[in-house]
């Protein structure tokens, strides 16, 4: 039987957003890769833990296919849904040939639909998570005639800039939902003008 490598979506951040399918798999694993705050979720499971940085996900991928390979049971650890702006299509372009087992978890996106009462299968879902800055596709993107949730890059700030410079209103109201599902999560109604003079951290989804 071909070892296929785990990757499992832990939901938002909180424990209580895990799934049993997630934790069974990643309490069965030899190998948990991930980022500091995925795997310390897990500290308590015997398993090597392998962290996975931003400015070295090809090598740790290869490095995880490496132990794959030589028979370990390998969960590489997915904030949100792995299929979402996760770690499958990353995987997938530095591994194409690898075997997967996918376990899906709750994205952000669902989590912040929920909270502000958002049917999400008629929301306009758009992500630009882990880019630097706003492209100009992303007018093309937006549709003003449903809500539009965004996973933005690491600024709120630049995307408010940026959509005030290509037509928007200051005044245009934005939604920021916070660290959810942590104990300091907070979900703010302002405009634009007023998020692009405020400073919110990277785990943010974004209504317009």
């Amino acid at each position: 039987m071909i070892n296929r490598m785990n990757i499992v979506g832990i939901g938002p951040g909180s424990k209580e957003y895990l799934t049993i399918s997630a934790v069974e798999v990643i309490e069965n694993s030899d190998v948990l890769v991930g980022s500091k705050r995925s795997l310390e979720l897990f500290d308590y499971v015997n398993a090597e833990m392998v962290l996975l940085e931003p400015r070295d996900i090809p090598k740790t991928v290869k490095k995880a296919v490496t132990y794959l390979e030589e028979g370990f049971k390998v969960s590489v650890l997915s904030t949100g849904d792995p299929g979402f702006s996760g770690m499958l299509k990353t995987v997938k372009r530095i591994s194409p040939n690898t075997k997967l087992n996918v376990i899906p978890g709750i994205s952000s996106v669902q989590l912040a639909a929920a909270k502000l009462g958002i049917p999400w299968d008629t929301a306009n879902l758009i992500t630009i998570h882990g880019g630097k800055e706003p492209t100009d596709d992303l007018l093309e993107k937006i549709d003003d005639t449903t809500a539009n949730i965004i996973l933005p890059n690491r600024h709120i700030s630049e995307l408010a800039e940026y959509l005030i410079d290509h037509g928007f209103s200051p005044e245009h109201g934005i939604t920021i939902c916070e660290k959810l599902s942590y104990p300091d999560e907070q979900i703010v109604h302002i405009t634009l003008e007023e998020a692009k003079q405020l400073d919110f951290g990277y785990m943010c989804v974004v209504v317009i």
